[in-house]
């Protein structure tokens, strides 16, 4: 029986062990599970990005949003604003004092033998700082309150009366002045009309008739503007 030598055996077998070699395997398995750590991750990162994107694209409408609030709420305030001062000047041009209503008033106030001599009228105004319209923290306009002016006015009348009874004409004509519509509409409630001074008789220098001068104080009831 005929002898077969297989030379290459050694060789095989050793290709053979060299295949079934587990540092090998494992070397192989390494690989594998670092490309598919790699591809996981080149994923993760894929998703962040887009993630990232998407992000910044709310990010931009909330502020666009955020700077059109912002400027509602900027326009409402100056209306709010605007809105007081046309109160305000309303308010000062139905209530601000003429001296046209004054004159025409005295027309309706003459006593006999009472000549007045000289009007003056004094004119006063405390001002009062205000606050301003301003957002809490609600996003809620909290009006604000304009600045004010206290508008104090005093009439000083002075005149002549010519009456025989050197005097006695000067109350009727401060009892005329308190019952008037008008000086009772705008005088104080309390001592309206208050006689300051009153001359010994004396000779008036143009008519020649004796009489005496007289200085009536009107306080008007102070207004805020």
């Amino acid at each position: 029986m005929p002898i077969r030598l297989n030379l290459l055996a050694e060789t095989k077998a050793v290709e053979d062990a060299r295949r079934r070699d587990p540092v090998k395997r494992t070397l192989w398995l390494a690989g594998l599970a670092i490309a598919g750590m790699l591809a996981w991750s080149s994923f993760l990162q894929l998703r962040v990005t887009l993630a990232s994107n998407e992000l910044a694209g709310i990010e931009a409408q909330i502020g666009a949003r955020s700077n059109a609030f912002q400027h509602v709420l900027d326009d409402q305030r100056r209306t709010v604003e605007i809105e007081d001062k046309l109160r305000s000047l309303t308010q000062l041009a139905s209530s601000r004092f003429l001296n046209g209503t004054l004159l025409n008033a005295f027309q309706y106030t003459s006593v006999e033998d009472v000549q007045l001599t000289h009007l003056h009228v004094d004119q006063q105004y405390v001002a009062s700082e205000g606050t301003k319209t301003r957002t809490n923290d609600d996003n809620v306009v909290i009006r604000g309150k304009p600045p004010t002016r206290t508008e104090r006015i005093v009439l000083n009348v002075e005149g002549m009366d010519l009456s025989s009874g050197a005097g006695d004409q000067v109350n009727r004509f401060t009892s005329a002045l308190t019952s008037s519509p008008y000086f009772k509409d705008v005088l104080t409630k309390t001592n309206p009309v208050s006689l300051k001074s009153l001359s010994p008789p004396q000779v008036a220098p143009v008519t020649g008739r004796p009489c005496v001068t007289f200085n009536l104080e009107c306080r008007y009831t102070d207004k805020t503007l």
